[in-house]
């Protein structure tokens, strides 16, 4: 249990601009508490006592604003920045060296039974307000940006960026690695296209106007 603290906590140093010493991570961050709160209640959960394990994820629950249920499995190296509003279902799958902003979910799409929630890989990072709903899988070293919802499978080296969401493919380029805090400077599909259809319908009132 130490090791793990350790090790988020140098993750957090990596990654947060604004963590100042390990003993105020360890003292104040949400993220930390809410990930260390989860693998007390994850072993119970595993171990057959579901109600205590329960009982441990909703109590770090209200104090942190995270919501981790005690059957998910988060990787190594978690970092949940600001956290509040963080939902992670029960047959989720986090890998290690995860980034996950505010209002994150990774959620299901219904009632159905079995594996449900999503498979994030390792080195992702996923922006705030992001949405992944289903059981699928996002690839190791993508990135989902802020307020996209993710409703199918995600490459590795990816980023998917709208609503719903769809992969950006930087040719030539490689994936940013994911500790790079950039959830602004990505092509958007979605606003591509409607700068498309703007010009067409540019077109068109010129040419009407030209015939008039």
């Amino acid at each position: 249990m130490f090791n793990y603290l350790r090790e988020t906590i140098r993750a957090y140093q990596a990654r947060d601009p604004a963590a100042r010493s390990a003993f105020e991570i360890w003292l104040y961050y949400p993220g930390v508490k809410a990930v260390m709160s989860h693998r007390r209640a994850h072993w119970c959960w595993t171990h057959g006592l579901k109600f205590l394990g329960r009982g441990i994820s909703q109590a770090s629950r209200r104090r942190t604003g995270i919501e981790i249920h005690p059957g998910a499995v988060v990787g190594r190296r978690c970092v949940i920045d600001h956290g509040m509003g963080v939902v992670i279902g029960e047959t989720a799958e986090v890998g290690d060296d995860v980034l996950l902003y505010q209002g994150v979910t990774l959620g299901g799409t219904g009632k159905d039974h079995g594996k449900r929630h999503p498979t994030i890989g390792n080195n992702v990072l996923i922006g705030s307000g992001a949405k992944v709903l289903g059981p699928f899988k996002v690839g190791d070293n993508s990135r989902i940006a802020a307020n996209a919802v993710v409703l199918s499978e995600i490459p590795p080296d990816s980023t998917a960026v709208g609503v719903p969401a769809r992969v950006v493919r930087v040719a030539g380029r490689p994936v940013d690695y994911a500790g790079t805090v950039d959830q602004i400077n990505v092509t958007d599909p979605i606003a591509i296209e409607l700068s498309a259809l703007r010009e067409q319908l540019q077109v068109l009132e010129d040419y009407i106007t030209k015939e008039k």
